[in-house]
């Protein structure tokens, strides 16, 4: 059993696209961020009282919760900095939802994000997304763009993939069972 999984950058559209990709698959959806502030309180409290350390450790308990059953996970942006979240991945469908930064501009405009914190957001998302973005492309089986046309196509072609992506698991499982009979 595996999960599709979303990952990349504040604001390429995890969530949003997540939750859309779930219904069309008929899956349920987590997203690890709302995991974690169920559990814990807000990401903002969490990040300056505890640390980003610690805030990584949560993070990473909450990651290993969502991939436990199928369906569709949203990952946070910063979930793959930790070794052991990489490692739950392993056995999972990987999606990397990609987004131009004047695109994120506007999806992040207000937000309350602790790594974003200071004079210059996008300069600091560009910093952070350049550093992260060699881990996200390891990790990725797919990797889609979110910076143009509606959502809805994005999320079409991510179930396309998915499913193209499942019939070939399917078929290199028979496969392997025909060869050890």
């Amino acid at each position: 059993m595996s999960a599709l999984v979303l990952i990349g950058p504040m604001g390429a559209g995890k969530t949003s696209i997540g939750r859309r990709v779930a219904k069309k698959l008929g899956l349920p959806f987590t997203d690890t961020d709302a995991l974690v502030v169920r559990e814990h309180g807000p990401i903002e409290k969490i990040f300056t009282d505890l640390g980003e350390p610690r805030f990584r450790e949560i993070e990473r308990a909450a990651v290993a919760v969502a991939l436990e059953s199928e369906g569709v996970v949203a990952l946070g942006g910063g979930a793959v900095t930790d070794a052991g979240a990489r490692a739950l991945l392993a056995r999972h469908r990987v999606v990397l939802l990609t987004v131009e930064p004047r695109i994120v501009a506007a999806r992040i405009a207000g937000t309350d994000r602790p790594l974003l914190a200071g004079e210059d957001p996008i300069a600091r998302w560009q910093e952070i997304y350049a550093a992260r973005r060699p881990v996200y492309e390891e990790l990725a089986d797919a990797t889609f763009d979110t910076s143009r046309g509606p959502l809805s196509a994005v999320v079409d072609a991510i179930v396309a993939w998915a499913a193209g992506a499942e019939q070939a698991d399917q078929a290199a499982q028979t496969n392997e069972e025909e060869r050890s009979a």
